[in-house]
């Protein structure tokens, strides 16, 4: 009985690979899964008669397999697995005593025995293989120098203006990284009713104080020594229209000459649009700044559908200024809000200029009853500052929507997903510099612009993006420092469009978009789920990086909207010149959907839930088609590339060269259908957050699906240390010296994030070693 349900099991499998393989076979794929498909019913029927032929046949199947997995994919571990592990997990079952009495068979062999021991050791081998992808670190980096001088405090965002993320604090080293603990834990609190918002702030320290906002704009001043609240500061913002609030850091102003209250500012942008000062030791509101301490950031934005507009990023501070940027909601409509980037004064909170695409010459206020140009690009990351040079550098997105371009003016197209260097005094264009022309993909820049100075006086700026090159350019000129090459990208657009014929590919810097795809390199956890994956891989169109999308079959982007390398951004050890990346590689398969087809479904502009779009279908009103945007991913809501889907590498910026790189986090937290198997496999897996470089020679991280901080060794990539974290670490850490007790803190928040299905929470942990 057991065996003819076993047979019967064995014989759906047979006719579904038969299915799918013939399926493939007409697209064009590998004729293999209706092989395999062929031989898996025939020993089905064997079986099912009670003949020991079945079992032969079944094994013949899997000797096959294996020719054909190391034929297709060498002796990669995440690529056998797939191809060999369900097969034999499920053959296994023709080895038990029970089955071959029921063939009526003797027991197994010692040589079969052996045989089956062979075939395991292979699998656990290619596995073992797996687990490598790493080159070995740079010598030059590992006899590099310790920072002398170590300031105590992390006074902005990236810790500089220059967003390098780099502190020349050294306590905390490789001979004692182990023995962090957890100092303090805060808890933000949970959001205002009806809404949803992420903490993946990081915090300042400025003195014995550590700022900090929540999703919800709530500014907070803890002691930082014990992690005790000072005071609170509720924004009270309305969420209404807000699919996903997110608050990713405050300012830190100190007022030059002047003293008492408002002396020392800290600044906040609401996801209602509101520029707010605060007094750094009361957390009261500053008066004398806008109307009693605020500024309407919708003036001059004409109408503004709740959600279509608000800052997720911290201010810049640029001589006396706070420069700022916003985010307009993705892929609805033409007429969206300004991306207008604006300048405020830091004392008065007067407007001083503006540096709106659709007028880039005019620098002022609209005129009464105007507004800033629609739908232009806008600049929702965080900004950096050089003040010798009086620059301010903003990473710009897209004209709205993302995946149809044809309605965009010149100005859009010039100024879209770039990096743009504007003066700090009046708002003007001083160079700026493209990653992607024309965009039709949302690579819009996500990412601070990195400020980094190396030997020999150069004055660098490292831009990564989602498509995962990271532009090195000279931040004076915007000038490549590092090779830039215009490559041929595929064409054939839809009705309406243009194309832009070569894209700008960083060929003086490693790539971190990952290979190009290919159908071999589709996966899945059973030879079911890969054919699905191969199927839909041969169904879309994918003719390599910057694939357009068009309207007769899905296109496949990859990288997709996730990155490559997305806000976390790099960081920089300033002292070894090593920049340390984290990066994803997950596709998306996208589609445009014709008006007619649109409107047949309903599809039209939320006029509630902006960000709700990230990720879903896009109405894109105003242009001949919809957008239908979806991750790549199997039946079982897995990516359907084989792994890693997330690296953490270092890179040399004297030499240009890759120092290592290996995959960055295990499965413990992820798995099929978002359901977690807690199974701490080297994968590499998805992440979103950044790192932090220190004196010592180590950086820290969090930003992977799972739930870990790690310290790594700069030099080498070695991991050193990891604690477990109660939520997704998706944010960046920060690190400072604590006056009370002189010891070197590490703090990150552990706040989740929806998109990565990491746990939520609402914690701010700080680390450091015992006292003595």
């Amino acid at each position: 009985m057991i065996l003819r349900f076993y047979a019967v099991l064995m014989g759906v499998i047979g006719l579904a690979l038969v299915g799918l393989g013939v399926r493939l076979l007409g697209l064009g794929g590998s004729a293999y899964y209706a092989v395999a498909g062929v031989t898996v019913t025939i020993a089905a029927v064997l079986l099912w008669r009670r003949d020991r032929r079945g079992a032969w046949a079944y094994g013949l199947m899997l000797l096959g397999t294996l020719a054909w997995a190391l034929w297709e994919s060498g002796l990669d571990g995440w690529a056998l697995a797939s191809r060999l592990l369900a097969p034999m997990v499920f053959g296994s079952w023709l080895l038990m005593p029970w089955t071959r009495r029921a063939l009526g068979q003797r027991p197994v062999s010692p040589a079969r025995a052996g045989l089956a021991v062979v075939a395991a050791t292979l699998l656990v081998g290619g596995l073992v293989v797996m687990s490598g992808d790493r080159s070995d670190a740079i010598a030059s980096a590992a006899n590099a120098p310790a920072v002398v001088a170590a300031d105590s405090d992390w006074l902005h965002y990236g810790n500089d203006a220059g967003g390098s993320r780099y502190s020349a604090l050294a306590q905390i080293n490789a001979g004692n990284v182990d023995k962090l603990q957890i100092a303090w834990t805060y808890h933000v609190g949970a959001s205002p009713p009806g809404t949803r918002a992420s903490l993946q702030v990081t915090p300042l320290k400025v003195g014995d104080s550590v700022f900090l906002c929540s999703g919800f704009n709530d500014v907070i001043a803890l002691d930082a020594e014990t992690g005790k609240q000072r005071w609170r500061f509720a924004a009270r913002s309305d969420p209404a229209g807000v699919f996903g609030g997110t608050c990713r850091g405050v300012t830190y102003y100190r007022v030059p000459g002047a003293s008492g209250p408002c002396a020392e500012r800290i600044y906040t942008a609401t996801v209602d649009a509101r520029l707010i000062a605060l007094d750094s030791r009361t957390g009261q509101l500053c008066p004398g700044f806008g109307a009693g301490g605020k500024v309407d950031l919708l003036q001059g934005m004409g109408e503004v559908w709740k959600g279509y507009y608000f800052v997720t990023s911290p201010p810049q501070l640029v001589r006396g200024k706070l420069v700022l940027g916003g985010w307009v909601t993705d892929g609805q409509t033409t007429g969206e809000p300004s991306g207008v980037i604006r300048a405020f004064d830091a004392v008065t909170g007067k407007f001083v200029w503006a540096f709106d695409i659709g007028r880039p010459d005019h620098h002022g206020l609209p005129a009464p009853g105007g507004q800033f140009t629609r739908g232009t690009p806008n600049s929702w990351a965080p900004m950096s500052a050089d003040e010798a040079l009086g620059l301010v550098y903003a990473p710009t997105g897209n004209a709205t929507p993302d995946y149809f371009g044809g309605h965009r003016t010149a100005n859009d197209d010039k100024y879209s997903s770039s990096v743009v260097a504007l003066d700090a005094e009046t708002g003007a264009v001083r160079w700026s510099f493209q990653t992607t022309h024309h965009d039709l993909w949302d690579y819009d820049v996500p990412s601070q612009p990195t400020l980094v100075d190396l030997p020999g006086g150069v004055q660098g700026l490292l831009q990564a993006t989602k498509r995962g090159e990271i532009f090195f350019l000279d931040r004076r000129t915007g000038q490549p420092l590092a090779a830039v090459t215009e490559k041929p990208v595929p064409q054939a657009a839809v009705a309406g469009e243009r194309l832009s014929p070569t894209q700008p590919f960083s060929t003086g810097l490693p790539s971190f978009g990952g290979p190009p795809l290919t159908e071999a390199m589709m996966w899945g956890l059973t030879p079911i789920d890969q054919a699905l994956c191969r199927i839909r891989f041969r169904e879309a169109r994918y003719d390599g990086p910057l694939t357009p999308p068009g309207t007769a079959k899905p296109t496949i982007t990859y990288p997709g909207y996730l990155g490559g390398i997305d806000w976390g951004g790099v960081s920089v050890d300033r002292v070894r010149h090593l920049m340390v990346v984290n990066s994803s590689r997950v596709a998306n398969y996208n589609r445009l959907i014709t008006r007619a087809e649109a409107d047949a479904i309903g599809l039209k502009p939320m006029k509630v839930g902006a960000m709700g779009d990230v990720g879903g279908p896009a109405a894109q009103a105003g242009t001949p088609y919809a957008a239908k945007i979806l991750p790549f991913l199997s039946a079982i809501g897995i990516p359907c590339q084989q792994p890693p889907y997330g690296m953490i590498s270092a890179v040399d910026l004297r030499t240009g060269r890759l120092a290592w790189t290996q995959r960055f986090g295990t499965t413990r937290d992820s798995g099929p259908m978002g359901i977690s198997l807690g199974l701490s496999i080297p994968m590499g897996v998805p992440n979103l957050g950044g790192s932090v470089t220190t004196g010592s020679g180590l950086f820290f991280i969090a930003a992977s699906q799972e739930r870990y901080l790690r310290a790594y060794e700069t030099a080498s990539g070695r991991e050193l240390w990891k604690a477990r974290l109660p939520a997704g670490g998706q944010a960046t850490p920060m690190t400072y010296v604590s006056p009370a007790s002189g010891r070197q803190f590490v703090v990150i928040a552990a706040g989740g994030h929806g998109g990565l299905m990491s746990k939520p929470g609402d914690a701010i942990i700080a680390y450091a070693l015992p006292k003595q």
